[in-house]
This record gives C-alpha cells, sequence and structure tokens, in this order.
C-alpha cells in the first residue's frame, strides 16, 4: 500500500481548482505535511508539452479521440514519473485534475463513453486510485464568466459552448453519484475562503 496520500481537486472550467490547491498546500505545509502540488496536464518536462499542444486554440481540428489519448499520454507520464514516487516516499500529493476530468469531458460531455475512457485511464494510471476527488462544483456559465473576467483569451477547452461546458458538470456531478465514497462534492460558487475551509474539513477526515 502507497504510504503517502492521493488528493485530487476537480471540476469545471473556473471552479477554482488552482487557487483551492494552492490555499490547501500552502496549509498543509504550514502544518509540517509537506505536500506535492501538481496540475494536469502537465507536471513533467514531456506533459507541459503535450499540455501546450492541447490547449492551443490554434489545434481546433484536433479530434476527440487524439484529445483523449494526449490528455492520457501525460497522465501516464506523470503517475510513473512523479506521483508514485512521492508516494511511495510517504508525501501527500494534491493534484489538479485527474483521470475524472477525462471521463467528464471527453467520455461524457464530448461522448466517448465513460467505459471506454475509464478503460484506457486505468491503462495509463496503472490502476492508480486517488484517496478522495474534492469535485469543486459551480454552474458552467458562473464559471465561464470567471475566467472571461480574468482574461480575454480562452484556451482550446474553455471556448467549448455554453451546453458543453454545462455537460461537464453533469458528468462530474454523475461520477459523484456513483461513487459516493470516493468523490466529495463542494459548492465552488461562494468566496475562496469559505470554499478552502470546507475543502480543509473534509481534507482533515482523510488524512486523519
Amino acid at each position: 500500500m502507497n504510504r503517502g496520500r492521493f488528493l485530487v481537486l476537480d471540476g469545471p472550467d473556473g471552479s477554482g481548482k488552482s487557487t483551492q490547491t494552492r490555499m490547501l498546500c500552502e496549509f498543509l505545509s504550514s502544518a509540517g505535511r509537506d505536500p506535492l502540488h501538481l496540475r494536469e496536464p502537465g507536471g513533467t518536462s514531456i506533459g507541459e508539452k503535450v499540455r501546450k499542444i492541447l490547449l492551443d486554440p490554434e489545434n481546433r481540428s484536433m479530434h476527440l479521440k487524439t484529445e483523449l489519448l494526449l490528455y492520457m499520454a501525460s497522465r501516464a507520464q506523470i503517475v510513473e514519473e512523479v506521483i508514485r514516487p512521492a508516494l511511495a516516499a510517504g508525501r501527500i500529493v494534491v493534484c489538479e485534475r485527474f483521470l475524472s476530468s477525462s471521463l467528464a469531458y471527453q467520455g461524457f460531455a464530448g461522448g466517448l463513453g465513460t467505459e471506454t475512457v475509464a478503460t484506457i485511464g486505468t491503462f495509463a494510471t496503472g490502476g492508480l486510485v486517488p484517496d478522495r476527488t474534492f469535485l469543486l462544483d459551480i454552474p458552467a456559465a458562473a464559471g465561464l464568466g470567471r475566467i472571461r473576467r480574468k482574461t480575454p483569451n480562452l484556451d482550446r477547452i474553455e471556448d467549448r459552448t455554453l451546453d458543453f461546458h454545462e455537460r461537464v458538470r453533469q458528468g462530474f456531478l454523475g461520477l459523484a453519484r456513483q461513487e459516493p465514497e470516493r468523490y466529495v462534492v463542494l459548492d465552488a460558487s461562494g468566496e475562496p475562503d469559505a470554499v478552502q475551509a470546507a475543502l480543509r474539513e473534509h481534507v482533515h477526515r482523510v488524512l486523519r
């Protein structure tokens, strides 16, 4: 068994994953827990190059199957190069997005099917499953509004239709209903400090 703990923060675009992950890691660091903050796609030299390809708005012709496999390639690399060694060393790994994202985006919203995505995902990750996945839930319009207030330049995924992003949200909520023991849904529409307080309470239970 892994001696470390693997925590994932996931959810629709604009739900505050980066902010909440950063705040959580700062809190864990202040408590002497030495967390490792990662993001997907990315987290490795190879993964960051794949990330640029995936999010580049110029790559609008990318087929959904290509998109899925690129995400899985980045994921396979970060699992083997970074996550497994960190867990073996007893560290707390906190990652922005994981397989849950592919299930929601390409599997459910994209229509490739969650069973297909799960099968490919199991191969890519070697069956690695987070100790807990925290879903930061927010209506699609509200999440995209947050992003547009920060930047007018949306990436290739963010620039998809509102309907697509709402299907993504429903995909995430469906995952939580199917596996309530693995997923925790948090209302991400409030102030960051309030969301963080709720997140820390659940993380404390996992680490305890």
